[in-house]
């Protein structure tokens, strides 16, 4: 069904606000009618809704302030899809594609990088199991380098939604582009990631990725991963070239992907001197920091906007441009 406002009466961005607030939702649940399958909504009930209005200048300030936040998110969040792409480029450009090693074999100074740095990298590669490596580096496999703790999922008893016990994550259906979003808790966790682990989803999908944005509680379609060393980004970035190899496990369950502890353990990595390793985390850490940083604002501003929107709505709290408040008006007018 397309609600649409002509502007006479009704400020368009203000409606969009509208109907996510909970007056929209209360007459909603009113009209609902329960079905064999779903529950469904009549379109020719929906005339018969009533919204408050407050004047059209006060709904282009309602919308304004709330508009506002959303841009700060938006912009937010592009910010970390820049960083994230990269701290993504440099990982690949040094542990995938071997750029540096490539100049170096080829007598050339590889490219956007200061000396000291380029130096640590090799001048020629040997063979492997994998295939042509750079010298001095070797083949591993991820049960060595990293923690992996595999998820368990408690009684289905002690979920809820209401932000009792930890944030509880049973797959990758919570996951956003670097951060997963709360929506279930759990309040009898049995198995735990630590702030900055890598999520990695074991079951259908296999290899979907995300990071702890703080400690939470795993199950069973999920794997808490950490590279030794304790880095955040080089164990996320690490993860996320792998995700040809969790792609073979995709036809392995009966019904649908999955991968096991001892499958995961057995997945071969190349791993660099720790010397190497250091120097990426000099640049990716910090870019870390600020993804993170920039994840607890944006939590923090959706969080304000959720608390504002029924307040400005309801003319609970007012915009000083408000205006008065007048009375209620069916929709379908």
């Amino acid at each position: 069904m397309l609600l649409r406002s002509d502007g006479a009466h009704v400020y368009p961005p203000f409606l969009r606000r509208w109907v996510r607030g909970p007056e929209w939702w209360e007459q909603v649940g009113t009209y609902l009618n329960g079905g064999a399958i779903f529950d469904n909504l009549k379109c020719a009930d929906i005339p018969r809704f009533t919204l408050t209005l407050p004047s059209l200048g006060g709904q282009r300030a309602i919308a304004g302030v709330l508009g506002a936040l959303d841009d700060e998110i938006a912009a937010n969040r592009r910010l970390a899809r820049t960083l994230e792409a990269l701290g993504r480029a440099v990982f690949r450009s040094w542990f995938v594609d071997f750029d540096s090693v490539t100049a170096r074999a080829a007598g050339r100074r590889p490219v956007g990088m200061p000396a000291a740095v380029a130096d640590l990298f090799p001048t020629a590669f040997t063979d492997s199991p994998l295939g042509p490596i750079p010298q001095s580096w070797r083949v591993a496999i991820v049960g060595e380098t990293c923690r992996l703790k595999m998820g368990q999922s408690p009684p289905g008893s002690t979920y809820n939604e209401v932000g009792d016990g930890l944030p509880f994550f049973q797959g990758r259906a919570d996951f956003t582009e670097r951060f997963p979003i709360r929506r279930v808790y759990c309040t009898a966790p049995t198995r735990f990631a630590d702030t900055g682990d890598t999520l990695v989803s074991v079951r259908a999908p296999v290899g979907d990725i995300n990071v702890a944005a703080e400690r939470c509680a795993v199950g069973r379609g999920l794997s808490a991963v950490r590279h030794k060393s304790g880095s955040v980004p080089y164990t996320y970035y690490m993860m996320d070239s792998l995700r040809p190899t969790f792609d073979e496990f995709e036809g392995d369950g009966t019904f649908f992907g999955a991968i096991n502890k001892a499958g995961f353990e057995a997945i071969k990595v190349i791993e660099p001197p720790d010397i190497v390793r250091q120097a990426f985390d000099r640049i990716a850490c910090p870019v870390a920091d600020r993804l993170a940083a920039a994840e607890r604002l944006s939590r923090t501003l959706a969080a304000l906007r959720g608390a504002l929107l029924p307040r400005l709505l309801s003319g609970e709290r007012r915009v000083r441009a408000a205006g008065r408040v007048v009375g209620t008006r069916p929709v379908g007018k």
